[in-house]
């Protein structure tokens, strides 16, 4: 934890509503998090991207951009 602090990392995720000691969050930054957690979720449901099956990276970047552009047009 003290490495990503020194890097200048800040906690995204809430902390418990259970805890004695409520750390400081930034909502928005959680909901940009959420965003992203939510679009690679819906990414990984083509198998061919979740399991890595381009060997290169300029065809794993060409899925990525076309499952991208077919989750937009959702």
């Amino acid at each position: 934890m003290t490495a990503l602090a020194d890097q200048g990392a800040l906690p995204v995720i809430p902390p418990k509503a259970s805890r004695l000691h409520q750390r400081p969050y930034d909502r928005n930054l959680y909901a940009d998090r959420n965003k992203i957690e939510r679009f690679f979720g819906r990414l990984k449901e083509a198998r061919g991207f979740a399991t890595h099956y381009e060997k290169t990276a300029v065809s794993f970047l060409a899925t990525a951009h076309l499952l991208a552009a077919l989750d937009w047009m959702r």
